[in-house]
């Protein structure tokens, strides 16, 4: 791992112009960030400490119904929330399923949905492929078994956040500041497919910075659930998951199925 500094911003504004600076990256749970640091798959100069800003924290149930996570609220809160467990149950039972306990104290919500996939390939220092910038994307001949098989290429990644599918079936947004400003976009449409550019996952754009995920109210007789299948039932990241969201009571009005 080579030497850097960490940075407290002071507040949001100074962190998007430290994150707009080449080599500075971002951390608050530090999970993902640190495994990518020993891997030598990300090279920073600064890690930017994201932790202390308010506005990145809190849950709220607005009187509208509408949920707010903050970006850096963490996993274990996000499981264990009465009105998420109630309300939005898929979103709790995915928090609840990622990764062990001590990882779930730590872990956030916007670090959940920004990690970088598990690819054997990507995570070894020494191969250069498709998605670091070469010409290769070795799990199509190679070791292949926890890669994308519906679908996918030119590189065969599959995406290990387990609060996104549920997110997405609950038809959540991301709020992102950066240099330009402020926007806001569909968490559907957040994600970047490997078809558009195989070197990243997401469209964040340099200082950019997820504050919060709004999830819209559902309506009384709305109903959800998440699954996901692991090889090991102990710490391991989804073989498979799915998010079920239903709104009806005798007749189905909606239906939205996630798969990740």
């Amino acid at each position: 791992m080579n030497r850097f500094e960490v940075i407290t911003p002071a507040d949001l504004a100074s962190a998007s112009r430290l994150l707009a600076e080449d080599g500075n990256v971002a951390f608050a749970g530090g999970v993902d960030v640190v495994d990518l640091s020993k891997q030598s798959i990300v090279s920073h100069a600064a890690l930017v400490n994201l932790k202390g800003l308010k506005e990145l924290g809190g849950i709220e149930v607005r009187p509208s119904g509408d949920l707010r996570l903050g970006a850096t609220v963490k996993l274990s809160e996000v499981a264990e929330h009465p009105a998420i467990r109630e309300k939005f149950t898929a979103i709790a039972e995915a928090a609840g399923e990622a990764a062990t306990p001590q990882i779930r104290n730590l872990g956030t919500v916007g670090g959940n949905i920004l990690q970088r996939p598990r690819c054997w390939y990507f995570r070894n220092p020494d191969v250069n492929c498709l998605k670091k910038g070469g010409d290769t994307c070795y799990s199509i001949g190679g070791l292949n078994r926890y890669h994308a098989i519906l679908g996918g290429g030119p590189s065969f990644i599959v995406h290990p956040s387990n609060l996104a599918p549920a997110l997405i079936a609950m038809r959540a947004s991301a709020t992102i500041v950066g240099p330009a400003g402020q926007r806001s976009i569909e968490l559907e449409k957040f994600f970047t497919l490997p078809t558009v550019d195989p070197k990243r996952e997401n469209s964040l754009k340099p200082g950019e910075i997820i504050t919060e995920v709004i999830v819209p109210a559902p309506s009384a007789s709305t109903r959800s659930h998440y699954l996901e299948a692991r090889e090991k039932q102990s710490f391991d990241w989804p073989l498979v998951s799915v998010a079920v969201v239903l709104d009806g009571a005798k007749t189905v009005r909606d239906a939205r199925v996630v798969m990740g």
